[in-house]
């Protein structure tokens, strides 16, 4: 099967995370780094949107998911996106994720949680 790859370098999203009490109540930054691999059909013919995957709805999902609710871990975070990716849209075969939190310490740029996944494995 052919696919095509969607991917998003570092979207900056605001949410609830966290199991420390200073991260109870407050949002702090995330960083999304996604490849989304979806099935090719066909190659688009006329050139129009409605011809392939619109990664604004993938954008909007993947910043709903994050914002929808408090959540305590990243790896908790990290298996619903995925979860949400391959069942929202009927054409994403394999996700691969990562999920930072660039304040968490001083010492470093980021610590996160990768996931790689393919339909198979989660819907």
């Amino acid at each position: 099967m052919r696919t095509r790859r969607i991917f998003f370098t570092r979207l900056a999203i605001d949410a609830q995370i966290g199991i420390l009490d200073h991260e109870r109540g407050a949002t702090q930054p995330l960083h999304i780094d996604a490849e989304i691999d979806v099935a090719m059909i066909d190659i688009p013919r006329h050139d129009g949107i409605q011809e392939v995957l619109d990664y604004r709805h993938l954008r909007q999902a993947i910043i709903d998911e994050c914002t929808r609710t408090h959540v305590n871990l990243l790896e908790t975070l990290v298996d619903r996106l995925a979860a949400r990716l391959v069942t929202q849209f009927a054409d994403v075969q394999h996700v691969k994720l990562r999920v930072s939190k660039p304040q968490a310490f001083a010492d470093c740029v980021a610590v996160g949680i990768e996931i790689s996944a393919s339909r198979g494995d989660l819907a």
